[in-house]
């Protein structure tokens, strides 16, 4: 009970440091390469045993569950440096709310070993960086190879979407056009009413794959 009073004492203290600086549009950091302070369960609960901090990294071993952010963003900036095993599978979600008071969804960046999990095919909108089934990165995509390091970044502008991958942007969608709608009448999530509302947490997403972060942070714009 300690450990857990503790925990959450925590956690509502960075809610409210990033809530101090986030009209002033500074970095916030996600992730202290010491704790899971920050993160919970969507249903408020602390993260799963399966996600550790490992040499300073924010590693996904086991069954961990999702995970998200207690606070909501809307147009953001967020960059991370991530990394898989073979095979791997994982996503960064944002926009993500209770859908038609059922599921937690959001729009997703995908991350995942392009060509070597079955779900990765290469120039697919479920290989990496990708709007996860709406919209496929640039096929000729700077992506390493599973086992080093990649840096993602994310901006959402007034429901402007970019994604890049080191460095490079390699897809883009604007939420507010004609092409969203086309795209997303086409995918997964078009009989989800209320998807993608414009604002919602981030998650960090459980595929029952290995993967590790660092350098996590965020800012409003």
């Amino acid at each position: 009970m300690k450990t857990f009073i503790l925990w959450t004492t925590t956690v509502i203290a960075m809610t409210h440091a990033v809530a101090l600086h986030a009209a002033e549009g500074l970095w916030q950091s996600l992730f202290d390469g010491k704790s899971l302070a920050g993160w919970t369960t969507v249903e408020g609960k602390p993260p799963g045993d399966g996600w550790k901090v490992v040499d300073g990294t924010l590693h996904l071993n086991g069954a961990g569950g999702n995970i998200v952010t207690a606070g909501d963003y809307s147009s953001f900036e967020m960059e991370w440096q991530w990394k898989i095993n073979k095979k791997g599978n994982n996503g960064v979600k944002y926009w993500v709310t209770k859908v038609a008071g059922k599921e937690w969804l959001g729009i997703e960046y995908q991350m995942i070993d392009d060509g070597g999990h079955p779900d990765g095919k290469p120039g697919s909108s479920h290989a990496t960086a990708s709007i996860y089934d709406i919209k496929a990165a640039a096929p000729d995509k700077p992506l390493r190879a599973a086992g080093e390091w990649n840096h993602s970044r994310i901006i959402a502008k007034d429901g402007k979407l970019q994604h890049f991958l080191n460095g490079t942007l390699v897809v883009e969608l604007d939420s507010k056009a004609e092409e969203w709608k086309t795209l997303l009448g086409k995918s997964k999530f078009r009989n989800k009413t209320g998807f993608a509302p414009g604002t919602g947490k981030i998650m960090l997403t459980d595929h029952k794959d290995p993967v590790w972060y660092k350098d996590i942070r965020i800012r409003r714009l």
